[in-house]
């Protein structure tokens, strides 16, 4: 089953961010936690491995929004990373392209901007989030760091992601992937070659030009 996504704030602006929740929540999305400073972010990221971060780039403390996510690279995060800035020079900006962002968004944002920039930062990343936990099961949890578990497809118009798991079968449509489980059929922008690259080869297999089979959902 389909579940929401998670996020992360990062914004030092207290006004600016209860709004950014708010319509993050309209939108569809859980907001995990909003933080003031990069060095609470790198420990959050660490501990619960939201599903995307939206990290403005000046904070407050040691740590800029650029230094933050230069940091969680280094570290070995690969998610999904969009820019919250009110600077567009173009210092600022090269300093930023390094760390690989998926979007920047310029305050004050627009809220069908802010819903198309998520929804293509996923699909850049369809296969990058590791597996969600608590801090408590960080401690013990032995997976490893590129494991790939999950999903990020559109559902009744808004992103959720999917469990590998809970699929059956994927089909070609065209420049599109119909996604099976055994409830509900999701829609991917991505061609079904493309999407058999990003999928553990020993999990799902390409019976056919136009379908992919999920091994341990076959009888």
């Amino acid at each position: 089953m389909a579940e929401p996504l998670h996020l992360l704030i990062v914004e030092d602006e207290m006004l600016i961010a209860a709004d950014l929740s708010l319509t993050l929540e309209e939108l569809g999305y859980v907001v995990d936690a909003i933080l003031p400073r990069g060095e609470a972010a790198l420990k959050h990221v660490k501990a619960m491995s939201p599903d995307l971060l939206l990290l403005d780039i000046r904070l407050k403390g040691q740590l800029d929004g650029i230094e933050t996510a230069t940091a969680l690279r280094a570290a070995g995060y690969n998610g999904p990373l969009i820019y919250l800035t009110a600077n567009d020079d173009k210092a600022t900006f090269q300093r930023a392209k390094a760390t690989q962002p998926d979007a920047f968004l310029s305050k004050p944002y627009d809220r069908d901007q802010l819903d198309r920039a998520i929804a293509l930062a996923l699909a850049k990343r369809p296969t990058t989030v590791q597996p969600r936990t608590s801090q408590e099961e960080t401690a013990t949890n032995t997976a490893p760091q590129g494991m790939k578990d999950r999903i990020f497809v559109r559902h009744n118009n808004r992103m959720v992601k999917l469990a590998l798991g809970a699929i059956r079968y994927v089909e070609a449509e065209r420049a599109y992937c119909r996604i099976a489980t055994d409830d509900t059929t999701y829609l991917l922008s991505m061609p079904l070659s493309n999407l058999s690259k990003q999928l553990p080869p020993e999990r799902f297999v390409r019976i056919h030009r136009s379908y992919l089979v999920n091994l341990n959902r076959v009888d």
